[in-house]
């Protein structure tokens, strides 16, 4: 199998563990079995010592003091606020909502391309940006309205700054993605990343009742850890190895289908005309915006 193929087969599993995880991490914060801040402080520092050992083992690779600083970056938008910002998020919407609103991504990475590294914008992908707003903004102005309350409308908006966060962190990661091995950048990733998320997420866990836990819950949770964070992250930093993070982005187009599917058959959650309606909404303006993007992908991969 060509490193491409493999790239793509990555990528494809990482959106699979992502779909089950609106479900999954959702039991163990609904539950009350964690709060949001102390389940990512567990996450990243698990992650961590999987990641070191893993290097430790079969990479042993430095890293210039010049990196160090856009490695705090990443570690900053792609571990502390994303992780932050998304288990919050989800711990006060649904996993549809949620998953609906990721799909922003591929048009909020394109922003962060433009921004960072001066990728030109055209009409089509202005477009796709408007149509793709225009779904969120649905999707968050309404959601309240369809749910519970308030909390719904805030949790949106955090899903919605996660993605932002998400999609700067694949634009500023790349270039260390082609410099380094995969396992080396994620290795310091998660160790910027702890520093930022234990100031806040350390009173949560030490708060938590283990004796509460269920067997079911520890599954869920030892999900989380093992699939969620460590092969999700490993996985995606070996397809930026090879291709660029708009095809990275692109696969995020299936974590809605996939958390749809998983979300109705444990009941956790409902279709509804307005979610229909901004996921079209969401996915022509994805599809405008990557168009040009996939053409050239199969051209240079």
């Amino acid at each position: 199998m060509s490193a491409t193929a493999k790239a793509h087969t990555a990528l494809f599993l990482v959106a699979l563990i992502y779909g089950a995880n609106y479900t999954i991490a959702k039991e163990v914060m609904g539950g009350g079995y964690l709060q949001p801040l102390g389940f990512i402080l567990l996450r990243v520092s698990s992650a961590l010592f999987l990641f070191w050992l893993f290097h430790r083992a079969f990479v042993r690779e430095q890293v210039e003091r010049a990196d160090l600083k856009r490695l705090a970056l990443c570690g900053l938008f792609g571990v502390a606020l994303n992780q932050m910002f998304f288990f919050s998020g989800l711990n006060w919407t649904t996993p549809i909502n949620a998953s609906l609103i990721m799909t922003t991504t591929p048009i909020l990475v394109l922003l962060a391309s433009a921004l960072l590294i001066g990728e030109r914008i055209t009409w089509r992908k202005v477009a796709g940006i408007l149509l793709g707003a225009m779904g969120a903004g649905l999707l968050i102005a309404f959601g309240a309205q369809l749910s519970f309350g308030g909390q719904r409308l805030l949790g949106d908006l955090l899903i919605f700054l996660n993605a932002a966060f998400y999609g700067i962190y694949l634009v500023l990661v790349k270039k260390l993605m082609v410099r380094y091995h995969p396992m080396t950048v994620i290795k310091w990733v998660f160790a910027f990343g702890l520093l930022f998320v234990l100031p806040f997420g350390g009173p949560e866990l030490w708060s938590a009742d283990w004796s509460r836990f269920t067997p079911g819950i520890w599954l869920a949770v030892g999900y989380v850890l093992l699939c969620t964070t460590f092969l999700a992250y490993l996985f995606n930093a070996f397809a930026l190895s090879v291709v660029n993070p708009s095809v990275v982005s692109i696969y995020i187009y299936l974590q809605p289908l996939l958390a749809a599917a998983i979300a109705l058959v444990f009941g956790k959650d409902e279709l509804t005309l307005v979610k229909g309606l901004s996921a079209a909404l969401i996915f022509a303006g994805v599809y405008l915006v990557s168009w040009n993007v996939k053409r050239s992908e199969r051209r240079e991969v």
